[in-house]
């Protein structure tokens, strides 16, 4: 983050690998979250976080609906779904 704003401080652009990530990975959000990939993949399997979106074989968050997410409260997946969709508050 400091060598970001150290780019745009200079003038310059940051360069692409000193952006950040539109999508993450279970690690990637257990770091934006603040807890174990375990426990990513555990809240995933419940229902209780977002659901990821397939990359080829890998599996991702988009951080943009992670934050979101996080933003209406961090409702279980079901109701994110419903107000995503227009259903629910």
């Amino acid at each position: 983050m400091e060598a970001q704003a150290r780019l745009i401080k200079d003038g310059r652009e940051p360069s692409p690998s000193a952006q950040a990530p539109l999508a993450v990975d279970a690690r990637g959000l257990g770091r934006l979250l603040g807890v174990a990939e375990r426990t990513v993949r555990t809240m995933n399997s419940a229902g209780r976080i977002p659901r990821p979106v397939a990359l080829g074989r890998r599996r991702v968050w988009c951080v943009s609906e992670v934050l979101r997410w996080l933003e209406a409260g961090a409702p279980e997946r079901a109701r994110w779904e419903a107000m995503r969709a227009g259903g629910g508050r």
